[in-house]
């Protein structure tokens, strides 16, 4: 019989093997961390994680007894769901409480680490689970939006069947990042940022929480277990006992954490901007911090251990754009000024603010200023010759400038109208007049015959000299010409200055900015006759 060869690894063990004493135990293998002290070494946002409805705070809209989401968890019925909104919001928190309250198999994924296999291996499982218990199955897919269309095109038909309930949870527009398809099968419940007041409370709830808790530093028990994690600090259903501090200790003057003044308190709340995530990691750091840190110090830190919130791919770009061009159009300079700085901050790329204001140039002040365009266009030639940080003067110049501008809308307005005209039917020929005739057929066939040159004909200017002497300047006198297809003959696209046909005369509106922005003074417009509600 043939000797096989020995593998290097098998080798490896055994002269390992040898080495040892004879008697001796084998070697002990590395221990791993057990649930427990792995809970306990999660970040203070995961290990607080409320254990029922009841303790989950904020999105009152979504949790109340008279919502459509709880009438539907009443009904033991979740059904296939988006949960849209900002970061540390609770989208998470509440897909697994929803999750809770009916008798399904939950799985939890996220879409920036899992692909199509293991999604076919859940669909799988959940079908095997239906038919053999009857059991439907929640699939909770956090960061929907990063599947592409073919990968959200997979859940279609489970979906659709009844095999999974999808909840996905999102902070990008559904509407944009989400397939058509796929959103026509889920209800979308929009969660929104969490108060001032909602943050205040989760932050008191984690001190008192925190503070009843033992100390990190006691000793373990023997034998070599990992350390448990204190009840206190494990999601549960239960409230806080009344043995607990109460709010005022725990964050006024408790001997745990004599750091945590009113002053941080107020603090974290500000700078976690309503993400509950980011609170909860400011108190970790705030009661791990020495007590001997000065007040002052503390608030230097925070300050700095938190960025600004601002995603140039996100939803918060294009509001603050829109608030932007929305101020210049109602020439509200210091609103217009303030949401530049905020995105200039915040590290936005100045062309695409200047870029958007070359188009309110023409659409908002057009005609009522030809000066605007010009200096749109120079604002961006200049922004890509200088670049940040010294051309926010030049884009600061400009947004001023746009704002106090006198605003029209004619050519804008101009052109929609011709627009919607025009795709009503795009077969309609050129008149006859107008059209170009370069050659001698055309020329046969009609084309540009009467067409009258305006350059050729001139006008008496009356104003120069005195009759009976006429001086004859140069320029023209009108003439007529057929331009416009016989269908839209008489049509006004461009309407003349003035012209406030089709505007309405809106009187709360207008007293509401005489008393908010006039100082309770009536508008000098209504001098003029003013005018009623509705068309003018």
């Amino acid at each position: 019989m043939p000797i096989q060869p020995r593998s290097a690894e098998g080798a490896n063990k055994r002269a390992l093997q040898s080495r040892q004493p004879l008697g001796s135990p084998p070697p002990k293998r590395q221990k791993l961390l057990g649930p427990s002290a792995a809970t306990s070494l999660a970040p203070l946002a995961e290990r607080l994680r409320p254990g029922s409805l009841e303790d989950f705070v904020g999105q009152k809209h979504l949790i109340g007894s008279d919502s459509l989401l709880m009438n539907l968890v009443s009904d033991g019925l979740v059904g296939s769901m988006i949960l849209w909104g900002p970061p540390g919001c609770g989208k998470t928190t509440l897909a697994r409480l929803l999750a809770s309250h009916t008798n399904a198999i939950f799985k939890e994924l996220s879409a920036t680490d899992v692909g199509i296999k293991e999604i076919r291996a859940v669909f799988e499982d959940a079908r095997r689970s239906l038919a053999s218990s009857g059991k439907k199955t929640i699939l909770f897919l956090d960061e929907v939006h990063r599947f592409n269309k073919a990968q959200q095109d997979i859940f279609l038909p489970y979906v659709e069947q009844g095999h999974i309930q999808l909840i996905g949870a999102t902070t990008e527009n559904p509407s944009f990042k989400v397939t058509g398809a796929l959103l026509s099968r889920c209800r979308v419940f929009v969660l929104e940022r969490l108060t001032d007041e909602d943050i205040s409370e989760i932050i008191t709830r984690a001190i008192e929480r925190l503070s009843s808790a033992p100390s990190q530093h006691e000793p373990t028990q023997t034998g070599g277990s990992a350390p448990q994690a204190s009840p206190s600090l494990v999601a549960s259903d239960e409230h806080p006992s009344s043995s607990q501090s109460s709010t005022s200790t725990a964050v006024g003057g408790s001997s745990t954490f004599s750091q945590v003044t009113p002053r941080v308190l107020s603090s974290i709340v500000s700078l976690s901007s309503g993400d509950a995530r980011t609170a909860l990691s400011l108190v970790e750091l705030v009661t791990a911090s020495s007590k001997d840190v000065s007040e002052a110090k503390l608030l230097s830190l925070l300050r700095r251990s938190v960025s600004t919130s601002y995603d140039r791919t996100g939803d918060d770009r294009y509001d603050m754009i829109s608030a932007l061009h929305k101020s210049v159009r109602g020439s509200d300079g210091n609103a217009a000024m303030y949401w530049l700085a905020r995105m200039l901050t915040a590290g936005e790329d100045p062309m695409y603010i200047v870029r958007r204001m070359v188009v309110c140039a023409s659409e908002d002040i057009g005609l009522a200023d030809n000066h605007a365009l010009p200096l749109a266009m120079a604002t961006l030639q200049a922004c890509q010759t200088i670049g940040m940080p010294e051309c926010r003067i030049n884009l600061a110049h400009l947004v001023s400038y746009l704002s106090e501008a006198p605003k029209s809308t004619r050519a804008y307005e101009a052109y929609n109208r011709a627009e919607a005209a025009a795709k009503l039917d795009p077969t309609i020929p050129v008149p006859m007049q107008a059209r170009n005739a370069p050659t001698k057929l055309m020329k046969q066939l009609g084309y540009s015959q009467g067409y009258r040159y305006n350059p050729e004909y001139a006008y008496v200017d009356m104003s120069v000299h005195e009759p009976p002497l006429i001086y004859w300047h140069f320029g023209r006198h009108p003439v007529h010409n057929e331009y416009m297809p016989i269908q839209f003959k008489g049509e006004v696209f461009l309407q003349k200055e003035g012209d406030l046909s089709g505007k309405v005369w809106d009187e709360d509106a207008l007293r509401q900015w005489e008393l908010e922005v006039n100082r309770g003074r009536d508008w000098e417009g209504r001098a003029g006759g003013g005018g009623t509600e509705g068309d003018i």
